[in-house]
């Protein structure tokens, strides 16, 4: 799907809920991340209860396209990668991720520190995934998730200088 169809899908999805959406801002970070921050009459039907509704319209806005993306073949040709879109209202998610790289630059820092390794809160999968993509770049950190189910966490594991 291209981004003018994830944006009428997600404009769609949103006006279904009767809240009218008033603008949709399109903006590329990275090669495969994508962020629709959206401008709503009312917005805190989707921040309330941490953010609750909005984590409920991105998971359904992924799988949506999931689906409509084509499947791999029998003959072993990969089926492209799905685009990894974020979906913002009232700059929600921005604050979110922000914070999140602030605690994995501490994490790291203190890792770094004490030459050890460090273990963040438990997290979901989505939360993980930036503090994992945060971290890529360092040569001598290493992140991995551990734990199961609501207690999976990232550890930030100091491996020294490479």
């Amino acid at each position: 799907m291209d981004k003018k169809e994830i944006e009428n899908l997600i404009r769609e999805l949103v006006e279904k809920t009767t809240v009218s959406v008033n603008e949709v801002t399109i903006t590329e970070e990275g090669p495969s991340n994508t962020w629709f921050s959206l401008e709503v009459s009312e917005p805190h039907f989707f921040t309330l209860r941490e953010g609750e509704a909005l984590f409920a319209l991105n998971h359904l806005v992924r799988k949506m396209i999931e689906t409509r993306m084509p499947t791999p073949t029998s003959f072993g040709v990969e089926a492209p990668e799905s685009p990894q879109i974020m979906i913002d209202i009232g700059s929600f998610q921005k604050r979110k991720v922000d914070g999140l790289r602030a605690v994995a630059h501490m994490m790291a820092e203190r890792a770094r520190y004490f030459k050890s390794s460090v273990e963040v809160d438990p997290m979901p999968a989505f939360e993980r995934r930036i503090v994992h993509e945060f971290l890529s770049n360092a040569t001598d950190l290493k992140t991995e998730s551990t734990g199961l189910g609501s207690t999976r966490r990232v550890v930030i594991k100091y491996i020294g200088g490479i």
